[in-house]
């Protein structure tokens, strides 16, 4: 915008009526500076109803992720305030934000739940699912970034790269998930951006693109200065209840700290310079336009060419500011709109298979008392409609959803329709549950996938592409388990009927039933994990529950390839049931299969069974994946092939399930077992004079020193620690920080055990 035509586009209108939040702006001759307000009124806050509904190339739908206490739900309720929506400003210690509405979050000042929130933003419409930050309440980080199109990526700006930010960005990396990262908490003392920038360079193997240098530090910091407009943005903040709608843009002039336009300058060039290297139309109008003065550059084609490289995920825009002192979050927003991909440049194959009709992958789901299941969907094609049936691929069922609505955390706007590449809540979809495919109806699959088999980009691909199922949600194993008691028999029923609903909505959480005392075992991700679900029980459902001790979920592999082979030959009433079965069993590397089984046919036996007897089959070789040789716990990689089944006629499908189990721990026990211990990757950051002591205590815990860094003045201890002996040693805010990684366990022979 030129400074000297800049002209005034906001509209004050008193009232209810909500109106478009615009840019307010103001001239002044002598400083040369421009005032922008880029929120309402205080007492003017905006309806869902109001929300734009621009074309797909205008949505964004993108996720906040990071390590806990970065500042994620901060930035969300910063954004929800300046986009109009909120009419003050929410805190997390205070438990008022908008996304954090549970109970035990409000509480515990941590985000346990992912929540979803629409609003708009300079025309653009803003999908935002805000994630939790512990290691406990990863899945919900998961299915998020499954159905998102983009991510934010918060960092503590004098933290850097920490535990859980490895693990949310492996899961953004596993869905190519193009991602802008921003370094909040920049008014801390030990703020670092050089610091930050290497460690996203080193630890996450990234290539940081850096758009903004801060201007002050700690307590000083003031502003940004944007490199691609070389412009500086400052917050001059007259006292503490300032919300930061109000900033300064000035141009950088010779009346600005020298040192200051120094490293501007030098950080532009270093910045024209990377994306050169990075995105190659930008770097033949470079020379063939530029070539004598790259400085020259226009700002609009320096910014498509970062839009084009973090599209193509060659890089990370990197953006600077301070979420809880209202710094920088509007630069933010207009980097969310400006880099991040909408809906249309994802290329997702089933919006060309199922062309016009609806197409839409379920993700999450929740229980209300009122309504019923409130199931999210993120629509990839079609529009979507209330009172109409759908197709449920998955469930092979169809179901009629009754209402439609605009998420925005636990507050919902009922809505008539929605469009493709939106994220929207249904009610009335009573069997549908988190991973399954929805469609408008079997006529529109079958044609979709008629579509798909004739692809010819698909070649070999066309077998599993026919069927047109978008692929699901990956569920972690669970770590810890307990018993879970009813106050009394007659509450028995109740608690399964809880506990049911609780799975559906959390597919991380596992229930069994123990086959010798009967018991129910509760399993989950973490202490935190089980302890909310707990209280959850007693809260919203009115049950006393009793949890006996947690207890780590321990998995067993085995040693050496095996063979075995089995006859089972049974009368029962005058029914004879004779099968004999043939297989053999192998380890695998446990990373290679992400810690799963693998089962395989011969084949010839592959056309040879019936699709019954096959099931059968299935069915009694996972029976004994579930429990292991040595103590009873699940096994983990190993690979089965089934041989040979020679199935007498009258064989009945349950007697050939007896006959593979049977086999199969006839061979696992061939195969030698051991049990595998999971194993935590662990980060401590202690001073100076008490890093003997820490290391001594690792090491009573048996764990593993990987590295020892320095940060300012502490040390940072990288270690790998038995989950066994973390318990009871990771609170919110302590010194240690843990991320679980699902494929590290620990081979050890339990004493005297030795080989079965």
């Amino acid at each position: 915008m030129s400074l000297g035509g800049s002209q005034t586009f906001s509209r004050m209108i008193r009232g209810r009526r909500l109106f478009a939040a615009g840019l307010q702006c103001c001239r002044c001759r002598l400083s040369c500076h421009v005032k922008r307000h880029y929120s309402l009124l205080p007492d003017d806050v905006k309806s869902l109803r109001a929300l734009v509904n621009p074309e797909i190339s205008r949505i964004r739908n993108i996720g906040i992720m990071a390590h806990i206490d970065a500042g994620k739900t901060t930035t969300t309720e910063r954004m929800l305030y300046y986009a109009g929506y909120t009419r003050a400003l929410g805190d997390v210690d205070d438990g008022d934000t908008v996304t954090d509405f549970m109970a035990q979050e409000r509480e515990r000042g941590i985000t346990i739940q992912s929540a979803a929130v629409s609003f708009d933003w300079k025309s653009h419409r803003i999908n935002l699912i805000d994630t939790p930050g512990h290691v406990d309440f990863t899945l919900e980080v998961e299915r998020a970034l499954r159905v998102l199109d983009g991510a934010v990526a918060v960092f503590d700006a004098s933290a850097g790269v920490e535990a859980q930010t490895l693990t949310v960005w492996r899961q953004a990396e596993k869905h190519h998930i193009p991602c802008v990262c921003f370094l909040n908490k920049m008014d801390k003392p030990a703020a670092n951006l050089s610091f930050c920038i290497e460690s996203i360079r080193k630890k996450l193997k990234a290539n940081p693109v850096l758009l903004q240098i801060p201007v002050g530090s700690g307590k000083n910091f003031t502003g940004v200065v944007d490199l691609l407009t070389s412009r500086k943005l400052m917050w001059k903040m007259k006292s503490m209840r300032d919300d930061g709608r109000v900033f300064e843009v000035k141009a950088l002039d010779r009346s600005d700290d020298p040192d200051l336009l120094q490293v501007v300058s030098d950080a532009r060039t270093a910045l024209i310079e990377q994306v050169a290297d990075l995105d190659d139309e930008f770097a033949e109008l470079l020379l063939t336009d530029f070539s004598e003065n790259f400085d020259a550059i226009p700002s609009n084609k320096l910014q498509e060419a970062v839009r084009r490289v973090t599209l193509a995920r060659k890089g990370v825009p990197v953006l600077c500011g301070s979420s809880l002192r209202n710094k920088g979050v509007q630069p933010l927003l207009d980097a969310i709109t400006a880099y991040l991909p909408a809906p249309n440049e994802r290329h997702h194959d089933v919006v060309r298979w199922y062309k016009d009709d609806l197409c839409a992958l379920a993700f999450k789901v929740l229980h209300d008392k009122q309504r019923g299941p409130l199931v999210f969907l993120r629509i990839y094609s079609g529009t979507l409609k209330p009172q109409t049936a759908l197709h449920n691929i998955n469930r092979n069922s169809t179901e009629r959803m009754s209402r439609l609505l605009v998420p925005f955390a636990d507050q919902h706007v009922e809505i008539p329709s929605m469009t493709a590449g939106n994220i929207a809540l249904t009610v009335g979809l009573k069997q549908t549950v988190t991973g399954d495919t929805i469609v408008s109806s079997k006529a529109s699959a079958a044609a979709a996938a008629r579509r798909a088999q004739n692809d010819n980009e698909a070649g070999k691909r066309s077998r599993e592409c026919a069927s047109v199922i978008l692929s699901g949600v990956e569920v972690p194993d669970p770590v810890f388990f307990c018993t879970i008691e009813p106050p009394s028999m007659s509450k028995q029923a109740d608690l399964e009927n809880v506990l049911n609903c609780l799975q559906r909505e959390d597919p991380s959480l596992k229930v069994r039933v123990d086959p010798d005392s009967g018991q129910t075992i509760l399993c989950g991700m973490g202490e935190l994990h089980i302890e909310i679900i707990h209280d959850r029980i007693r809260r919203e459902y009115g049950i006393e529950t009793h949890l006996g001790p947690l207890q780590v979920a321990y998995r067993e592999t085995i040693l050496h390839e095996a063979s075995a082979s089995d006859t089972l030959d049974r009368t029962v009433g005058e029914r004879r049931h004779v099968v004999t079965v043939e297989l053999a069993v192998r380890p695998v590397d446990i990373a290679s299969v992400g810690g799963s089984c693998e089962l395989a046919f011969t084949e010839e036996l592959e056309g040879q069974l019936s699709a019954e007897m096959k099931e059968a089959v299935e069915n009694g070789v996972h029976s004994s994946f579930l429990q292991g040789p040595l103590l009873g716990y699940p096994l983990q990689g190993v690979s089965t092939l089934i041989q040979c089944v020679t199935i007498e006629p009258g064989t009945s499908p349950a007697m050939v399930s007896a006959c593979v189990s049977r086999c199969m721990l006839k061979a696992l026990r061939l195969a030698g077992g051991q049990v595998l211990e999971p194993v935590m990757s662990l980060e401590v950051t202690v001073g100076e004079d008490h890093l003997s002591s820490v290391l001594g205590d690792l090491a009573q815990r048996r764990g593993t020193v990987r590295d020892i860094q320095s940060r300012h003045d502490n040390k940072v201890l990288l270690a790998t620690v038995p989950l066994a002996e973390m318990m009871n040693l990771c609170p919110r805010k302590g010194l240690f920080h843990r991320s679980t990684n699902t494929d590290i366990w620990q081979r050890h022979l339990l004493p005297g055990a030795g080989y079965l």
